[in-house]
């Protein structure tokens, strides 16, 4: 009979630290992912600025020399992030693509134009640069015309700062969240000691002496849940990596430091502070309140 409440009692323990890691990786995971995307919130802002592009028709009269001068003028200008010029061939084999069908069978010659297609740099990326380049751009004789997409600038930048607004506040709330949730559930795990813990101060044991076995096993169940939760934030980066590789989130040293080791100390620290006032809390009750 003893033998049998024995183990239930270990199964109940191994199941009370069980949640309590569990709850602590989960969050801590959400809090990772979170961080990571406060700390590259601007680089990934970057990344969907620099899609941009802007487009220059160059006129067909237009002789080489022109060109390659307006070619140079565009790779050493400081907005230019990359440049790739379109022949009217290519331009009318890549339509044609997309259209499905060859449309210079109809027109019996090809309308388009050679071309300059720029990516800018992100900083560039504004209603008013954009409209100072195009001004600069279209001084140029050789220039037909430039096109770009003007609404989705200006909605692309809008988009960023709200994002950005709301990571912020989803951080602030996240946070909070996630010290309630770890709290409770250290709080349920000493809840069904609080017998053992009455005991030991009933014969004498001082509240020093009776906290630290908990917060040693707490914090270690914190760590625990750092690690699980690092695991899960490393394979959520490697995804992300195999398909957006221009982010080069895996090779930020900094910002994977920065993370993994907030990861682990938020483990740590949360896990000590709600111990520490879980205990105490149950050490300042009366024995009569124990069974409320």
């Amino acid at each position: 009979m003893s033998n049998a409440f024995d183990k239930f009692q270990k199964r109940r323990l191994i199941s009370s630290y069980f949640s309590v890691s569990l709850s602590i990786s989960l969050v801590l995971f959400l809090m990772g992912i979170l961080g990571i995307l406060v700390l590259n919130t601007n680089k990934i802002g970057d990344y969907f600025k620099e899609q941009i592009t802007i487009t220059v028709f160059i006129k067909d009269r237009a002789n080489q020399v022109d060109v390659k001068q307006l070619e140079q003028h565009i790779s050493m200008a400081a907005y230019t992030k990359s440049n790739r010029f379109i022949t009217k061939e290519e331009a009318a084999k890549e339509f044609s693509k997309d259209l499905g069908e060859d449309f210079m069978n109809f027109l019996g010659y090809n309308p388009l134009q050679n071309a300059y297609e720029i990516h800018l740099k992100a900083a560039y990326v504004t209603s008013a640069m954009m409209e100072l380049i195009v001004n600069e751009l279209s001084s140029n004789t050789i220039v037909s015309e430039i096109s770009y997409d003007q609404p989705l600038v200006a909605l692309l930048n809008d988009t960023i700062k709200k994002i950005s607004y709301w990571i912020l506040v989803s951080s602030a709330v996240l946070s909070l969240v996630a010290f309630l949730l770890i709290n409770s559930s250290i709080r349920l795990s000493i809840y069904s000691k609080r017998f053992i813990i009455k005991t030991m101060q009933m014969v004498g044991a001082t509240k020093g002496f009776i906290r630290k076995p908990f917060i040693v096993q707490n914090i270690k169940l914190g760590l625990i849940g750092a690690v699980v939760a690092s695991l899960g934030i490393g394979f959520v980066l490697y995804y992300v990596h195999l398909n957006f590789p221009e982010l080069s989130l895996l090779y930020d040293y900094v910002n994977l430091s920065i993370v993994f080791g907030g990861v682990f100390m938020l483990g740590i620290l949360i896990a000590w502070i709600s111990t520490f006032f879980a205990a105490q809390r149950f050490l300042n009750l009366r024995t009569v309140d124990l069974y409320y």
